[in-house]
């Protein structure tokens, strides 16, 4: 594919992101914008971060699969959190769909102080096939 995940000597090293991850060459990329914890009705999933974080992946899935890819081709995730919530209900929600097998992307994680109609948590990604 073309990607390499790097994590240098002299950082610290974590099972849950990469420190950087490289395209080795011209390659398709999907850019997906800001995901939220709405389910395909328009409702919100939930009213918990956990919730709401679990349907904001499972958004993202249906966008990689409608291009034929999966969660393993993201090489970069932003995360946006509301302050004030449980930041382990979130990481819960992606390791449940996270496969440890596959390297893991970066990751940027922010803690906002709101975010759009009451949103608890929004994702947004980088893949490359």
């Amino acid at each position: 594919m073309g990607v390499r995940h790097i994590n240098p000597e002299g950082l610290p090293s974590n099972p849950a992101y990469s420190q950087a991850v490289v395209v080795e060459q011209p390659a398709k990329t999907i850019y997906i914008g800001g995901q939220n914890g709405v389910g395909p009705d328009g409702a919100l999933a939930g009213t918990t971060l956990g919730e709401q974080a679990a349907q904001a992946l499972r958004n993202l899935r249906t966008i990689l699969e409608s291009e034929g890819a999966t969660l393993a081709n993201i090489v970069h995730w932003r995360i946006a959190m509301a302050e004030g919530q449980a930041f382990e209900e979130g990481y819960a929600a992606f390791q449940e769909i996270w496969d440890t097998s596959n390297p893991p992307p970066a990751i940027t994680g922010q803690i906002v102080s709101g975010l759009a109609r009451g949103y608890l948590v929004e994702i947004d990604a980088v893949a490359v096939l």
